[in-house]
């Protein structure tokens, strides 16, 4: 076992690690972009090379073996070497030119960064841009982005961030549903309407509580996880609920109330691998967003 382990085919071995971390051929396949097929094979032909079953085969899935187990730890370190490795070859471009990709949140894909992203294309127009839209956090030490977007203050090692600003949230609602069902004056009135949460998530729960609301799931007649589709729900009149000012503002179809309530605000960090920052596509692209969001906020 040895002997095959030293000459194992290291994209064999990310797709054990992948089929493990994920528990399944099809959610590995969606990971690595590849057919499940192809996957299963690259797995067996693992096994093949080290003599060994990685995983126990049931009705329900794969499951990690005794062997897979002990090899699973061994097999993560290698992908942080080769993560580490392609970093620090990739912090070495000095090229200005080429893919630079970003990750945001979906709603602030939509709303914030295009007309952001659309300036820096006009002004380095050999800096590629890809734009990966997703509520899922992406991991930048494994580049699956070069930089992110976040509304929350970035923890991982190894990683710069920047602060550039915050984001004011309000109550608003379509001008439809208000004119139908009429202006709450106080925040005791909004439980007299109908209000628009999340499914779900717990946020808007534990903030309405926190202010000694008695809000439950039940308090909300709309109910959705995804921030976008929430958004549109809003506009379409279906009640009362939270949005980004600016956001709102831009809408001429729906309306800011004015009620006293201490709204939380969102930070605004900008966050890239420290040994990519200095690449100069990535540090160009870098300076052009924080410019491009602090001006939005």
């Amino acid at each position: 076992m040895d002997k095959a382990l030293t000459h194992a085919d290291w994209s064999l071995i990310q797709c054990f690690l992948a089929v493990a971390e994920t528990g399944s051929l099809s959610a590995a396949a969606r990971h690595l972009n590849r057919s499940q097929p192809t996957l299963g094979r690259q797995v067996q032909n693992l096994e093949d090379e080290l003599g060994v079953s990685l995983f126990d085969r049931h009705a329900r899935g794969l499951k990690l073996s005794e062997a897979g187990s002990q090899l699973l730890p061994m097999a993560q370190q290698m992908h942080s070497a080769m993560t580490a490795f392609s970093l620090a070859a990739a912090g070495q471009s000095q090229q200005l030119e080429g893919s630079v990709r970003i990750t945001a949140s979906v709603f602030a894909s939509h709303h914030l960064l295009p007309p952001i992203l659309a300036s820096i294309r006009k002004q380095e127009p050999t800096i590629q841009l890809e734009l990966v839209a997703t509520d899922t956090t992406e991991n930048l030490l494994y580049r699956e982005a070069d930089i992110a977007v976040r509304m929350y203050r970035p923890a991982q090692v190894d990683l710069i961030s920047r602060y550039l600003g915050d984001v004011p949230l309000c109550f608003c609602a379509a001008k439809s549903y208000l004119d139908r069902k009429g202006r709450p004056k106080t925040p005791e009135e909004l439980f007299t309407h109908d209000l628009v949460g999340f499914d779900a998530n717990q946020e808007i729960i534990k903030a309405m509580r926190e202010k000694g609301w008695p809000a439950s799931r039940d308090s909300f007649a709309t109910r959705c996880d995804l921030q976008s589709a929430y958004w549109e729900l809003i506009r379409a009149g279906c009640g009362i609920g939270f949005s980004q000012v600016q956001v709102a503002q831009a809408d001429p179809d729906v309306e800011i109330l004015p009620l006293d309530v201490d709204i939380p605000i969102l930070p605004v960090w900008l966050a890239a691998p420290q040994a990519m920052r200095q690449t100069p596509r990535i540090r160009r692209v870098w300076d052009l967003l924080a410019e491009g969001l602090k001006a939005a906020l």
